[in-house]
């Protein structure tokens, strides 16, 4: 293996183009001309950096390949902060803007345990903003950054262990036990374990895939993740008379002097499809006029065919708050059909003679025709529950969240008798996730459903 120490390494040199920027490092070695390009000029400053941190040390440079000794046995191999962003870049194109919140989540809290050194290192609160803010999103990473997330990101770059170090089981138990806990040091909720788990274990297989690791450990470390309480709380649970109680103290609302101009009256049509329909807040959200085959009294249906999460408008590729996208676990346009029972239909007529449609047909926006923003919704479902509840009621859990009416109208379909697999169809979810989450309402069904099959084999009560 020929080597030299004839090495001569350039600027990083950046093409800048309509749609796409790359940033091309360059450097010689034994008079042949070398160059690695990235996406990035974060990462390309990472690698140059590399390159000159070797030839300053005096290393050779293998003429074969144009790597330090050093990076020559590791050719294939790379830091995990280049590779954590190389695998954003990969999930951002089609993941939804709260997946990818999701996963710069995940990655940011991995992060720290991947440090080589903690000599200089920004604080914990600004590195886990770098990362989660600029570095981990795509579409702000080359954007300006303050001096100080800089500064922190030329850091981390700088003293991140190579993606190799998570061959080693120990290092792989390690990252698990990091991402169990939340920045506090107390340990975090089992949903968001298993959530930031299956990131890391998707960016491992990942790294399978680019040759960067030769297989995916995770599966073999004995560690038990925090048990997750699936089942919904029945205590969330409202009844008929407290909902009705509830959706009259939307309408009751207003803002003092300016009835007109209250958000109350007019969002009490998007608490009852909550409620009497089990929309999802975002799915509510999306609702248009042309979505309801409404009679004028009755049983109507609504027809779903959008949801609308509140993300950021950082994560959104519109550059809006709100990720506009097919519903969950549905193809694009696939439509979801909910039923309208009547008290939903009589109130969705109220509600569009009284206050209409956005221009593009939504029955919800702000007082100024924009998305409804989750911070008004919120307060006018606080406000009903100070009016419509006892002080010990508005204390509890009972419906302390508008998802909980969601809960409230699953519950109420149940317990009235409706197949499982029509209920799911309406939530629009499988009939293993109903089983799960509402295990103790179906629970609690049993006695009745005893009642049912007795009356059907023809059995007296005296008989048993």
């Amino acid at each position: 293996m020929e080597m030299t120490y004839d090495v001569k390494i350039w600027a990083i040199r950046a093409y800048v183009g309509t749609r796409k920027s790359t940033y091309r490092v360059r450097w010689l070695v034994a008079g042949e001309e070398w160059g690695e390009t990235f996406d990035a000029s974060l990462l390309a400053e990472s690698f140059r950096s590399d390159l000159v941190s070797a030839q300053r040390k005096g290393q050779a440079f293998v003429v074969a390949t144009g790597l330090p000794v050093t990076m020559n046995r590791a050719a294939k191999e790379v830091s995990w902060f280049q590779f954590a962003c190389k695998y954003v870049d990969m999930k951002w194109p089609r993941a939804a803007a709260k997946s990818r919140v999701g996963i710069a989540d995940s990655l940011a809290t991995i992060t720290p345990m991947m440090l080589a050194t903690e000599r200089g290192a920004p604080d914990a609160a600004l590195l886990r903003k770098a990362l989660t803010g600029w570095a981990f999103n795509k579409k702000r990473r080359e954007d300006p950054q303050p001096p100080e997330i800089e500064n922190a990101l030329k850091w981390v770059a700088r003293n991140t262990r190579q993606l190799s170090y998570l061959k080693d089981e120990s290092a792989l138990r390690l990252a698990l036990e990091q991402l169990s806990l939340k920045l506090d040091g107390t340990q975090a909720a089992a949903k968001t374990v298993n959530r930031k788990r299956a990131v890391f274990y998707n960016l491992l297989d990942y790294a399978v895939e680019c040759e960067a690791l030769d297989a995916n450990r995770l599966g073999l470390v004995k560690w038990t993740a925090p048990k997750a309480a699936t089942a919904i709380d029945k205590r969330v649970v409202i009844n008929p008379d407290q909902a009705i109680k509830l959706l009259d103290a939307v309408q009751a609302q207003h803002v003092e002097g300016q009835p007109r101009r209250s958000s109350g009256p007019a969002l009490k049509a998007y608490f009852a499809v909550l409620y009497y329909a089990g929309l999802r807040p975002e799915e509510a959200a999306m609702l248009r006029k042309e979505d309801l085959q409404l009679p004028e009294k009755g049983w109507g249906e609504l027809l779903l065919s959008e949801t609308a999460p509140i993300v950021g408008s950082a994560w959104t590729d519109s550059g809006k708050r709100r990720d506009r996208r097919q519903l969950k676990q549905r193809a694009k346009g696939q439509i979801r059909p909910v039923p309208s029972s009547p008290p939903l239909t009589r109130i969705l007529h109220e509600h569009l003679a009284r206050f209409g449609t956005a221009a593009d047909g939504r029955l919800f926006r702000s007082l100024t025709g924009g998305d409804l923003s989750e911070s008004t919704v919120g307060r006018v479902w606080d406000n009903a529950r100070k009016a419509a509840l006892s002080e010990q009621e508005y204390a509890s859990v009972l419906g302390r969240r508008p998802y909980d009416l969601r809960h409230a109208c699953v519950s109420t379909q149940l317990a009235a008798g409706v197949q499982s697999a029509q209920v799911a169809e309406w939530a629009g979810h499988s009939v293993a996730v109903l089983h799960r989450e509402y295990a103790q309402v179906i629970a609690g069904l049993e006695s009745s459903a005893r009642e049912r099959i007795e009356q059907a084999l023809g059995v007296e009560p005296d008989d048993g």
